[in-house]
């Protein structure tokens, strides 16, 4: 198989916000032989808007599809060496489902944007289809393709802040403060939607993250939840500011490091679209028995380390003295002191699926390059959890989570 890859791809046309990013992602990595080209699409649930969008892109007039089935179809037509290496999936959520599940039924590679889909039935369902398919199957919870989010899993994994006993991870937006959907903005409209976004509003939007982001770095498991979701803008049917407490266990794999004694270890999520004058301030602490490390996606090259009872160290992305996980697998591309963000911790999500699409790996349970089907599945879990625990009188909310 080639080392660039062709792909196509459900939604993300004209006006559409994470299209662009996930292109720019899968491609930005094609000049050194490497990354995927957008071959084929339906960018649009409008077939117009769809075919004028793919001719804004340059697609070939035989691969720009009207609707996604037609392009399912089509590219089951082709030969296995001209038809499309994966699917990019960046509609609105109540989108992901069907199509993930089509594409991936099929025997096509997926990457769907987050989160997975709307409820707990779907996501296992689609778990189970990618398991018997035999697919790679990627959910882009992009924030953990960041190099030093990579150095602080490998560093909690190797035991050096100790065994964790509490977590902090902060997400915080203003962009939702006013009624943006009541005047037509396409983010706001659908994101604030019921049936297109799901139970779950800043929880389901950027709690989501966070929680993976959790899961991520600590390898622990949310076991319970205590959750305060609230919608402040009058009129405003899902909510845009949650607070939860959490209990956490587990531990990771292969390293020995456990979530801390009395029944282990406790955290704090907070997730909010309508803080004022926060832009997209993600930040995860994490607080150990020998340490704590402390990370912040707007400052995402630098991962504070404090030893106990030793001064701080800042360590800087692109460094040598990183362990091999910041480092490996193209995850820095320039040197130390040039900044990389966004764009690139987003394709080293993809550059991660993609590599195990060229390694013919099929379908994985875990992978420490890419979040899976499974990460996905937990996400959806969590944002149900987190709504009944809001909804409810008790304490504490179960999360079980088996797939």
């Amino acid at each position: 198989m080639s080392e660039v890859l062709r792909f196509g791809m459900v939604g993300g046309g004209r006006d559409a916000f994470i299209g662009a990013v996930h292109r720019v992602a899968a491609g930005l990595d094609v000049a050194n032989g490497r990354g995927a080209r957008l071959v084929a699409g339906c960018l649009s649930s409008s077939p117009e808007k769809a075919l004028a969008s793919g001719r804004d892109l340059g697609l070939d007039a035989s691969r720009n599809y009207p609707t996604w089935r037609e392009m399912l179809a089509g590219e089951l037509r082709l030969p296995r060496d001209q038809r499309i290496d994966f699917v990019s999936i960046v509609t609105p959520n109540h989108v992901h489902y069907e199509v993930a599940k089509a594409f991936a039924e099929s025997g096509i590679n997926v990457v769907c944007d987050k989160p997975l889909c709307h409820t707990w039935a779907q996501a296992a369902d689609l778990v189970a289809v990618a398991r018997r398919a035999n697919v790679v199957f990627a959910v882009t919870y992009n924030y953990s393709g960041y190099p030093l989010v990579r150095q602080a899993r490998e560093m909690v994994k190797r035991g050096e802040i100790g065994e964790i006993r509490k977590v902090v991870v902060e997400y915080n937006q203003g962009w939702l403060a006013q009624n943006l959907e009541s005047t037509g903005q396409k983010q706001a409209d659908w994101r604030t939607d019921p049936a297109r976004s799901g139970a779950g509003g800043a929880i389901g939007d950027i709690g989501s993250h966070a929680e993976q982001l959790v899961a991520t770095v600590t390898g622990l498991t949310i076991t319970q939840i205590c959750a305060d979701l609230t919608s402040f803008v009058p009129g405003r049917r899902l909510d845009d500011d949650a607070n939860l407490l959490l209990r956490l266990s587990g531990d990771m794999a292969s390293a020995g490091v456990t979530s801390g004694g009395g029944g282990g270890a406790r955290g704090v999520l907070m997730a909010s679209q309508i803080e004022i004058g926060h832009e997209n301030d993600l930040r995860l602490r994490v607080f150990g028995t020998r340490g704590s490390l402390d990370w912040r996606q707007e400052d995402p090259n630098a991962l504070i380390h404090r030893p106990i009872n030793e001064p701080e160290r800042v360590l800087r992305r692109g460094n040598a003295y990183l362990l091999e996980a910041a480092r490996a697998n193209g995850a820095t591309r320039l040197p130390p002191g040039h900044p990389e963000a966004f764009f690139e911790a987003f394709a080293n999500v993809y550059q991660g699926a993609m590599d195990a699409i060229r390694r013919g790996t099929g379908f994985e349970e875990r992978s420490p390059l890419y979040p899976t089907v499974i990460d996905g599945a937990r996400g959806v879990r969590f944002i149900e959890a987190a709504v009944e625990s809001s909804r409810s009188d008790r304490k504490w909310t179960e999360m079980a989570f088996i797939v």
